[in-house]
């Protein structure tokens, strides 16, 4: 866990540090705490299934640290009264950065140029050359396509512009924005960008929203960019389609099974490859962990949270 969440929780209330416990103690550590624990704290990789829900049974809230909470059986909470809340618009603009630097890492091929000059590969030649990114923006008359915008695809969005592009996007509803081109269908959004970015929220209808379909729609030229979920990309399609070259290159931060990153993509220089870092600057960690404090606190004092999911 987060120290100064860690911290600051162990000061203020009866901390469980339920992730010191082996995997194989954690059944049996949870039935001889089941009528202590109130509460739930979670993170983007670590939530509270039904299985948890249901052996806690004087559990009454489950605090997210992260704006995610799709590690959480919400249906299971909203059944049994449980409050659950999350960490939004705190880590929003950490992440838009995080978007927008991998666009930039992958064209401008930074990390294959670090290994480069490292190497010493360097005294025997050039590098070679990468892409111009305002080509991929204007030049070829294709937008920076964004699947969902909230609020980090929005914030994505605006620093794009800032690089002179045009954005489309797609997303549940349409928007009033008369700036930002609208599309209903995720594959024909794929048709009309160079780069998709995602950054909607994990649930069942965007689980795998990027499938093979939306991956050759994009096309051999197309550049993908996950700041999402890694669940929100087909990972194995991701994977042949990049080793076959029907598509550029992608920058991830996220994974189907984090901390497991498929073996092909370790050995790929066009795919730069980041450990769930969105939000993970020293500012914004502390600025979600008082959020979690903030939505316990009220909660047992019979406050109004400050950021409830329900």
């Amino acid at each position: 866990m987060y120290s100064y969440l860690e911290q600051e929780l162990q000061s203020r209330f009866n901390l469980f540090k339920l992730w010191q416990q082996p995997p194989s103690k954690i059944p049996e550590f949870l039935k001889s705490n089941q009528r202590t624990i109130k509460a739930v704290v979670s993170n983007a990789r670590v939530g509270a299934d039904a299985q948890l829900i249901d052996s806690l049974p004087n559990l009454e809230i489950v605090a997210s640290f992260s704006v995610g909470f799709d590690k959480i059986d919400l249906k299971r909470c909203e059944e049994k009264g449980i409050r659950v809340t999350n960490t939004p618009d705190v880590l929003t603009d950490d992440v838009a950065d995080l978007g927008i630097a991998l666009i930039l890492a992958v064209l401008r091929k930074i990390c294959p140029c670090d290994g480069f000059v490292r190497s010493g590969k360097w005294k025997d030649g050039d590098f070679g050359l990468s892409t111009k990114v305002c080509l991929i923006f204007v030049k070829i008359s294709k937008p920076v396509g964004i699947v969902g915008l909230g609020r980090i695809g929005s914030a994505i969005a605006k620093r794009a512009q800032a690089f002179g592009c045009s954005i489309s996007y797609h997303s549940r509803t349409q928007k009033p924005l008369k700036h930002y081109k609208y599309y209903d269908n995720i594959v024909d959004l794929a048709k009309n960008c160079s780069i998709l970015v995602v950054a909607c929220s994990l649930t069942d209808e965007t689980r795998h929203i990027v499938n093979r379909e939306v991956i050759d729609a994009l096309g051999p030229r197309g550049i993908l960019i996950n700041v999402g979920r890694g669940a929100h990309v087909d990972e194995p399609e991701l994977v042949s389609a990049l080793l076959e070259g029907r598509l550029a290159g992608a920058g991830l931060d996220v994974y189907e099974d984090e901390p497991e990153v498929p073996d092909p993509l370790l050995r790929l220089d066009n795919v730069l490859l980041l450990p769930h870092v969105g939000s993970d600057t020293v500012e914004t960690c502390n600025s979600m962990a008082d959020l979690v404090l903030a939505n316990l606190e009220a909660h047992f004092n019979s406050r109004p949270l400050p950021t409830p999911v329900i």
